[in-house]
């Protein structure tokens, strides 16, 4: 669930009811503000289930409010914004294209993580990388750090998608 997403149309309703002269009470904005925190939490370790359920939580209390005083301003009003919280709901958190820190690295290196697969297994992405004169590392969750200079980076990503027979797009 695009936990992220919702949690910027929430933010969105919020300040256009302010806008409106409906007063928010603090607990609502609190509850914004912890499953803002809980999201990134759930981002350093996805595997914490009861993290995911409380941001589920916390953003309810939030849509059941927003929702209730949305009500003053008409059907209308309302239905646009669940239709905004809908399409939200399907999206996967983006912000993955968002430079993570990754301990031990230079500051000025790139790096991409790669999932092996049956397609490229991880002998075949640890021999492109040696390749590209690229360092790599193989994680515990099973995915291999791929690092080195920028242009390096992006050349390895090219030569997988083409491996893939994939077109790659400037």
């Amino acid at each position: 669930m695009g936990y992220l997403a919702i949690w910027k149309v929430l933010e969105e309703m919020m300040i256009d009811l302010r806008r409106r002269g409906v007063s928010i009470p603090s607990n609502v904005i609190s509850d914004l503000k912890y499953a803002r925190t809980l999201i990134n939490v759930l981002r350093a370790d996805p595997s914490r289930l009861e993290t995911s359920q409380k941001i589920e939580e916390c953003l309810n209390n939030v849509e059941s409010f927003l929702i209730s005083e949305g009500q003053r301003f008409g059907d209308k009003y309302v239905e646009e914004w669940l239709k905004r919280l809908e399409e939200a709901s399907r999206k996967i958190d983006e912000e993955e294209s968002v430079s993570r820190f990754v301990p031990g690295l230079p500051r000025e290196q790139r790096w991409i993580r790669v999932k092996p697969s049956d397609e490229m297994p991880l002998d075949s992405l640890k021999a492109l990388a040696e390749e590209l004169k690229l360092s790599h590392e193989e994680q515990s969750d099973g995915y291999l750090l791929v690092y080195g200079e920028d242009e390096r980076i992006k050349e390895f990503v090219k030569k997988m998608a083409t491996k893939h027979g994939l077109k790659v797009e400037k």
